[in-house]
């Protein structure tokens, strides 16, 4: 579906913060670039002064932004699972790096394992909604990092051929990880033609300063043919600006350094523009990511990534409620439709998030796709054509017919085009809905959570499996 039509900036408030970015790169700069980094970036044309600091005059920052990949696609292994990041065209997904798991049925919140990332993978490739799979909670069972990155990304790959997200633990993981990645692509010469995993890069700790070790690893990624996704993620009123434009301003700063980073050691190389601000709750300094404010965040940056005409993906459908709730509810629905009404490319953690990122629940992500569903059918919007407007069946039905609509050609031809139905939303009337024996939501999603994953197929081959499992430590 193609967004758009949501647009909380005026041009001229998207100008002010763009100039606004500028300045705070020419005048702030950033701090802690890796040596790598430093000689790639003052050979293209930064500037690094006496604190160490590395500055970016505009001109450098306008012909980077000119050169990077536009309108790119991030591959799924099935090409029918292709992500085209062109101009206002959406796709909602997972992500996050949630440290528990939520079991609804106690109201328990638990270490994730391996195979609970496996089997959201498995939902996500069930789920028609969900378009791409990071990875959304970390596999707390696994304590070696690089035994960590490599379940992490088997996990996703066994259960999805959708586009995955992951992200490492430490550059030298990225060389092993790429060994097994290419024996499931089936070559490097496949997967360099298809890349269908990309890079979750925190390049930046805001505000303003490099991640050494991250950037070592998006330079291995970039080098390895991996897609980077050039995460900033300030908190504001904690690690960024406590004025939501100036939150913007922060974000847009950070991921024009990461555009003059990614194309100063190759150019033209496929980057989605990650500006993930998120909102603090002032009054505790916690983290708010269902609240309007991070709805705003969220269509600001994507107006952002327009003006520049580059790929962005920022965060929508985070919910702060410990539980999937009538409050999970209206947080996820505000920034997820929000989001797509602004015509955001990635819509990342969607679905299933809980407790401000700190929870990942199954029964929410199946809830999620959904809640998405209906996101969508906004983001589609109102079609107005000569058939849509004409007259002709409301003379029929008004002056010769029955005097409603309901059995009308019109009616019947649209109703799997005009109109979207949830699969677990209950529209049944109170006396449907008590001879049914009033079901609630929740079971429902772990009934249809437990159906899904008990016919989920496997999404790599038995000789793939066994020479994976032979060679790697997989712990699932």
């Amino acid at each position: 579906m193609k967004g758009g039509w949501y647009r909380p900036l005026d041009d001229a408030a998207v100008l002010r913060i763009h100039e606004a970015a500028l300045e705070a790169l020419e005048t702030i700069g950033l701090s802690q670039a890796p040596p790598s980094g430093v000689e790639a970036m003052v050979a293209a044309g930064a500037i690094q002064g006496d604190d160490g600091r590395l500055r970016y005059p505009r001109a450098l920052v306008e012909d980077m932004v000119a050169k990077a990949a536009r309108n790119i696609t991030l591959c799924g292994r099935d090409p029918k699972f292709d992500l085209h990041l062109e101009p206002n065209r959406v796709h909602y997904g997972t992500a996050g790096a949630a440290v528990h798991v939520v079991e609804v049925e106690t109201g328990e919140y638990r270490d994730p394992t391996t195979r609970d990332l496996h089997d959201a993978a498995r939902l996500v490739q069930n789920l028609d909604n969900i378009h791409f799979f990071q990875r959304p909670m970390v596999c707390r069972d696994i304590e070696d990092n690089l035994e960590l990155d490599l379940n992490t990304i088997y996990a996703a790959a066994a259960g999805t051929q959708k586009h995955i997200g992951t992200s490492f633990a430490d550059p030298e993981n990225v060389a092993p990880c790429m060994d097994m990645i290419h024996m499931i692509a089936g070559s490097e010469e496949a997967w360099r033609d298809r890349p269908f995993i990309s890079n979750t890069n925190c390049f930046v700790v805001p505000p303003m300063k490099f991640a050494e070790e991250s950037c070592v690893a998006m330079e291995h990624a970039i080098r390895a043919g991996m897609p980077v996704l050039l995460l900033s993620a300030g908190q504001a009123g904690a690690t960024a600006p406590a004025p939501i434009a100036a939150a913007i301003v922060q974000a847009v700063a950070e991921c024009l350094a990461g555009v003059v980073y990614v194309n100063a050691i190759k150019p033209g190389h496929p980057a989605v523009f990650g500006t993930w601000p998120f909102v603090s709750d002032l009054r505790t300094g916690a983290m708010s990511g269902g609240s309007a404010e991070q709805a705003l965040l969220t269509a600001g940056c994507a107006q952002m990534h327009h003006f520049y005409g580059l790929p962005g993906g920022a965060a929508g459908g985070m919910a702060d409620s410990k539980l999937p709730d009538m409050q999970t509810g209206w947080e996820q629905a505000m920034t997820n439709v929000l989001a797509g009404l602004s015509g955001l490319n990635m819509v990342y953690e969607a679905a299933g998030m809980q407790a401000s990122l700190l929870g990942f629940c199954l029964e929410g992500l199946v809830l999620g796709d959904d809640l998405v569903g209906q996101a969508l059918r906004c983001v589609r919007g109102i079609d107005v054509t000569e058939d849509s407007v004409s007259i002709e069946v409301m003379k029929s039905v008004c002056l010769d017919g029955p005097g409603h609509y309901l059995g009308s050609d019109q009616t019947l031809k649209l109703m799997q085009t005009e109109y979207t139905y949830p699969v677990l939303g209950n529209r049944m009337s109170p006396k449907e809905w008590y001879e049914a024996g009033r079901p609630e939501l929740l079971p429902a999603a772990t009934a249809r959570k437990e159906a899904i994953l008990a016919s989920a197929v496997a999404q790599v081959s038995p000789e793939i499996d066994k020479a994976v499992r032979e060679r790697f430590p997989i712990h699932f």
